[in-house]
């Protein structure tokens, strides 16, 4: 039980390295992350927080992923998709916390909004990194990917990036209807898709091993 915890204190730490890393993406004001791109719009376009948007969409996620299982579903994949409701509700207010610690961040150049976006890309691979680690639970996006490939009999990952590229084109369409223009999805948006994906590679083979990840919840349990 004590292991059990520190895997979800890790994957909680995870999550904050996430939501900051997302919020850092946003600061930069080249727009954000496919995962967020939505939540963004809809955060611009409304009085709801960007916090509260997404714990929004995540509860959609969850609702369709129930739906993707209603003909196939175990015990397990129940327990897997119920999991997601608290750890999705930290993560929105990560996300609002974030947003009011960095609340005074404006790059003056665009030099500065392309060095913030590639901090805010780091931080978000190592969120990553430390989210998937412990294997105890995943966020709503990837959950529903992943019942949505298992329903289509696709690979995750195409279906990984179907399913970014369909979240990007609702944004902008989104943003189009809302307020007449494109708003969140610039080519920072495009920056942070294409690298995430090798930092997290990178950071996970070769600098946040299980050895490393064992120093990690050795320290803070101590």
């Amino acid at each position: 039980m004590k292991e059990l915890l520190k895997k979800y204190l890790i994957f909680v730490i995870g999550l904050y390295f996430l939501a900051a890393g997302i919020v850092l993406i946003i600061r930069s004001a080249l727009g954000t992350t496919p995962i967020s791109s939505v939540n963004y719009v809809l955060s611009l376009n409304s009085s709801l927080s960007l916090g509260t948007c997404t714990f929004i969409i995540n509860m959609l996620l969850i609702i369709g992923q129930f739906w993707l299982i209603r003909n196939n579903k175990s015990k397990r994949d129940i327990i897997e998709i119920l999991l997601q409701l608290p750890f999705s509700f930290i993560f929105s207010a990560f996300i609002d916390l974030n947003m009011l610690l960095t609340s005074g961040v404006h790059p003056s150049n665009y030099g500065m909004s392309i060095a913030l976006l590639l901090v805010g890309c780091l931080v978000q691979s190592i969120g990553v990194v430390l989210e998937i680690k412990p294997h105890v639970a995943m966020m709503s996006v990837e959950g529903f990917v992943k019942y949505a490939s298992r329903s289509c009999n696709k690979e995750f990952g195409k279906f990984k990036v179907y399913f970014d590229v369909t979240l990007v084109t609702s944004a902008v369409i989104l943003s189009l209807i809302l307020s007449q223009r494109v708003e969140g999805v610039r080519e920072g948006s495009i920056i942070a898709a294409c690298i995430t994906g090798y930092l997290v590679s990178f950071l996970n083979q070769k600098i946040m091993t299980q050895k490393t990840l064992h120093k990690l919840r050795s320290i803070i349990t101590r």
